[in-house]
Parts: structure tokens; sequence; C-alpha cells
């Protein structure tokens, strides 16, 4: 055969043949044949990828458990200006560097371990066997956009990762130096002399002039700057625009009731229980016992297996389709043997609860209110399909919006967070309208923008109102108090530390502090821990503190008291040798903890440098509908 070959590869007709298929390349591209798989994956990891409708699918789950966190919808949009997809594709490129850094380990769980883990998941199990049920298995994956692969693949990736983090906690122990160290910085202990220099020991600043206002001004521009304001134009589409106008006939309320009715009826429930049997000896024993008023539980206990109950549920609430067929068909306390399709059972039917039939005069408000809503949403579309076409033809929003027939609301100025230059908010704006204005560009118009059904809006960008500074009259108050405070705080430091440097020299801390009018505070055995409870001292001060050797002096803001504390370290004292020695072997396993934290999150950077993990943003963002930016294309994993 191999002979064969080669003869056919020196002759003329293989020649010809090699020859069409260089052709071939040159007019489709070569190239293109294998770039085929990278321009479908945003993630490629060793052997590992993502592609676009895997990141999709991971995107929208995400996405999803943030809008209920939030409790509201969020638009692709928003979450792609506020970088979430990045956030997501950065989180699957971890995975998969991971995931492929343990392949290329060894690091593979066998498939009867995965087989074993799946199977003991409780959301798999039939309800009436309470064993794993491969259909059941399928549906919940399905209903998640996963598929059987991919769940056992993520199975097989957290078994991987367990046993990886398993050993590496397990020969993870910190040299006893390393608690030694931790626990003589957190419990050495230190003694405080300070006292505080206030308002009282500084002459007051003067009000500033407006030239030094207006130098404040510019040196905190950032923080005055007032937002980006906007006027605008709104055309509003509103079903309470036409409720007044809106004529329901009987006929209308007549179509609503036939087309309601089987779902407004309240169907019969009933509580049963069901008792899965083995065999026939088992179920006829089960029977008696439920005949005879025997708990429900205990008689299936003594079967061996779990009573299924059904506690005021309609017939279609019953697993079994034929013991659902056969409960209904009983009457109550009665005891039955059914053969349904999902084995024998035993049935006790307690208690049963009429349907009930509802008439059209019962639900006539509601049918009406409903017949309205319609109505009114069908006039408000036409409106909106007048004004659209009127706005097609070349017309403005002004003049369509007099054709359709609607007013033309003015609105602003509003910033985007929806307040006016008050700082109180606009009546009349929603989120969705807010976030359609602030796209547009000045003398803009949008489309006719939908933010519930029958509830529509256009609006135009009549002026843009840039960034700026306020002007000076405005806010002379508010500026002129905090230049004070600036001042004060200025002159406080600067006398704090005029009187530190005297305690430097070797005057007496309490003398220095008597110069001035204050008392010195001492603070024995203050240790790094008594930061978290507050005290005396700022956040600051106790930094300064632990900062400065024995018999140095330090200076730290207080707040609180609106002064600056100047205190000196008269005392360090490590903990003692046998408290030491107890606490060490306390601290280790903690300390243990704290490194593999570190390490474990050192490794998915690893994983993406060795395997050279690459990313497509670009593609992700395409992936979701939105434009991807000109500049860039893929970019090299972190």
């Amino acid at each position: 055969m191999l002979a064969v070959i080669r003869a056919f590869a020196k002759s003329w007709v293989a020649a010809i043949l090699i020859g069409l298929l260089i052709l071939s390349f040159a007019v489709f591209g070569v190239g293109d044949v294998f770039k085929t798989r990278a321009q479908n994956e945003v993630v490629l990891a060793g052997s590992r990828s993502v592609s676009t409708a895997e990141f999709r699918a991971e995107f929208d789950r995400a996405k999803q458990n943030l809008e209920q966190q939030n409790g509201r919808q969020i638009s692709n949009e928003l979450a792609v200006e506020n970088r979430f997809d990045s956030r997501v594709l950065e989180m699957l490129a971890d995975r998969e560097a991971m995931a492929a850094l343990m392949e290329k380990m060894g690091l593979r769980p066998a498939d009867a371990l995965i087989t074993r883990e799946i199977q003991k998941i409780p959301a798999f199990f039939d309800q009436v066997s309470g064993r794993f049920d491969k259909r059941l298995y399928e549906e919940a994956l399905a209903r998640n956009n996963l598929t059987t692969t991919q769940f056992e693949q993520s199975v097989r990736d957290d078994i991987a990762q367990s046993h990886l983090a398993t050993g590496l906690v397990d020969g993870l122990r910190p040299p006893r130096a390393y608690g030694a160290l931790a626990v003589v910085f957190a419990q050495e202990s230190r003694d405080l002399a300070v006292f505080n220099v206030g308002p009282g020991a500084v002459e007051p600043p003067k009000p500033p002039t407006d030239a030094q206002l207006t130098e404040f001004m510019k040196a905190n521009a950032e923080r005055l700057m007032r937002p980006e304001f906007r006027i605008l134009s709104v055309v509003r589409f509103s079903s309470a625009q036409v409720a007044d106008r809106v004529q329901v006939s009987e006929a209308d309320i007549l179509k609503q009731f036939n087309f309601r009715k089987d779902a407004l009826n309240q169907p019969e429930t009933r509580s049963l229980v069901q008792v899965p049997a083995r065999d026939a000896g088992t179920a006829r024993s089960v029977a008696d016992r439920l005949a005879k008023g025997e708990d429900p539980a205990a008689v299936a206990r003594s079967a061996g297996v779990e009573p299924v109950l059904y506690a005021e549920k309609p017939r279609t609430a019953v697993v079994d389709a034929k013991v659902g067929e056969a409960a209904f068909a009983m009457s109550r306390g009665e005891v039955r043997t059914v053969q349904g399709d999902l084995g024998l059972a035993v049935v006790k039917v307690t208690g049963i609860t009429p349907g009930r039939t509802v008439t059209l005069q019962e639900i006539r408000p509601m049918l009406e209110a409903e017949a309205r809503k319609t109505a009114a949403a069908e006039k408000v579309y036409a409106i909106s399909q007048t004004y659209d076409d009127a706005h097609a033809a070349g017309a403005n929003l002004d003049e369509a919006a007099a054709k359709a027939g609607v007013p033309v609301t003015t609105l602003g100025p509003v910033a985007e967070q929806g307040f006016d230059q008050t700082g109180r908010p606009v009546a009349g704006l929603s989120e969705r309208l807010v976030q359609t204005a602030f796209r547009l560009p000045e003398g803009g118009e949008s489309q006719i923008e939908e933010e519930s059904p029958g509830e529509s809006f256009v609006v135009r960008v009549d002026k843009v109102i840039p960034r700026a500074l306020p002007p000076l009259a405005e806010v002379r108050q508010p500026l002129t108090g905090a230049w004070m405070n600036q001042e004060m705080a200025k002159r406080l430091r600067a006398r704090a530390e005029a009187l530190a440097e005297r305690v430097r020299k070797g005057e007496d801390l309490n003398a220095v502090a008597a110069s001035i009018g204050a008392r010195t505070a001492r603070l024995p055995g203050l240790t790094r821990q008594d930061a978290t409870q507050g005290g005396p001292l700022s956040q600051e001060g106790f930094a300064q503190a632990f900062g400065t050797a024995k018999d140095g002096v330090f200076l730290a803001a207080n707040p609180t008291a609106f002064a600056v504390t100047v205190g000196k370290v008269e005392a360090i004292a490590p903990p003692s040798a046998a408290e030491n020695a107890r606490s060490v072997e306390q601290v280790r396993p903690q300390l243990g903890m704290t490194l593999f934290s570190e390490i474990g999150a050192q490794i998915p950077r690893y994983a993406r440098t060795a395997l050279k993990v690459r990313t497509s943003p670009d593609l992700a963002r395409q992936t979701l509908g939105i434009e991807a930016p000109k500049t860039g294309t893929e970019a090299a994993g972190k």
C-alpha cells in the first residue's frame, strides 16, 4: 500500500493536484485555516480555551447574580462601562490557566471520581426513588445553559484544585521563628507620655481675602468642580396620557374572560402521602398499616424508604402521572396500591379541597382594567408610530410631537446623577432617560426608547453646560470655613513641631506641656491590638508611637479633639518568654493559613505567565453586542 502511495506521489496527476491545492491556499488564504480556532476564543491558556459562546454564558450568569444583589436590571452597556466584562474575562483567564497548569503537572482526577461526586449532588436525585436521575441531571444543566461536558470539566477542575490545596496546606508549616516574630510584633507594649496642642495654643487666623479664596479654590478644583449639566426636551408616550379617552366594550371584556378563565379557575387540590414499595408483599403491609391510621413516616421507615408528601397540590404537581390520576379518583382517607410510571407505590389521600370556577361578574373589574390597559397601550403605540413616521420624514422633535398630539417637556439643568444645580432630584426623570440623554451630543435626538410596556420616550439635548468651578460668591461661606480650618491645622502642626523640638533637645515633657497650659497624660502598656479599640490616640498616633524608638518624640493629628498630639516613648517591653512560647504555637496555624492564602493568590498569576495566556477583550465585547474600541486587539494576560 505504501509503495502505491509513493508511486502516485511521483506521478503527473499528483503534481497537478498539489499545484491546485497550493493555488487554493493563495486565493483563499492559508492563514485562515489556522486562525479559525483563535478567532472564536476569548481566552487561550495552553491546552484550555474559552469560546465566545462560553464567555457569553459565564457573563450572563455573573450579571444575573449581580442584578439579584442590587435588585435591579443592568444593561450590557452599563456593565461594560464599569468594566464588569473585564473582571469576568480575567476570572476566566485565571481559571483556565490554573486548570491547564494542573493538567500539565499531571494532576487529573479519574473519571470514576467525577462520576461519584456528581451522583452525590441532591439536586439530581429522583424525588421518589431517592437515587441519581440522569434525566433530571441533564435537564438541570440545560436550564443553566450548561452541557454535561462543561459541567463535568468544572467538577474535574474543582476536585483537582482541592487536591492541590490539600497538598499545599498539609505540607505548609511556618517556622517557629515566623510565629515568634508575629507574636513579638503583636504583643510588644509601650509606655507613652502625651499632650495635645489645641486651638488655644495658637493665634486664630484672620478671614481670608478673595485672592486667598480663589487660590484655595484652584488648589481644590477637582473636589469643588460642578458636574456637567444638560437641558433636555422630552416627549413621553404614556398610557396615562390616553386613559380618559379609552373606551372598553362588553365584547372586549367577554373576550378577555374567555381567554383568561381557564387560568383563573382554581383547580381541585389534594393532600396525600405516597410510600414507594419494592414488591407487592411490602405494598400490602404498608397499605394495611396506613389504613389503620399509623404515622406514614414511621411506616415508610420500617419499609426502608422515605415517604413522598403532597400538601394542597393540584393533580399536575404529582410527579408520577399514574399516581396522580389514581389519587384524584380516590375519596378522603382511602388507601390504594398503584403501579405508577416510576414504580409500585401505596397512596393515601389525607385531604381534598374542591376546585372553584370563577364567574364573569366576579372578575369583571379586573378584566375591565386589563382591557382598558391593553387598549391604552395600543393607542399609545399608534401615537408613537405617528411621531416616528413624522420624524423619519424629516420633522424635528417639536414638529413630530405636534403631529402626534403629545406635549414637549423641558427638564433641567440636570446632572448625570439626576439632580439639579441645587442638589435636588429632578422630577420626571428615569434612569433609562438620563443614560440615553448623556450619550447624545448637544442638539442630538434619540429614537423612541421603551421604558416599560406602554411607556416610552424621546429625548433631545438642548444644551450642555460643561463642568466648571462655581462662582466664588456662591461658595464663599463654606469655602471660608474650610480655609480657616486648614490654616488652623497648619498653625497647630507648626506649633506642635516647635514644642516637640524642645523635648528632643532635652526639656522635660511636662514642663513643655505646661508652657501652653496643657496636661500630660500617661499611657502605659499599649500594644498594637489597642489601635483597633480606639482610645486617647488616633490611628496616626498609634502608627507614629510604634514606629518611634525608645525616648523618641512623635507628632500625630488628633481629629477628634481638633488638635495635634505630641508624644514621647518612655519604655518598650517585649512579651514575657513564657507568654511568647504559648502564643507562638497558637498563632502558627493562623500564620500558615495566611501564607497559604498569599501563595494561592500568586499561583494563577504564575500560571498565566508560565503558559503565556492570551485574552481578547475586544472579541469578548463584540460577543456582548458592544462595539470594541478601534485601538488594540488581543492583549497578553498578566
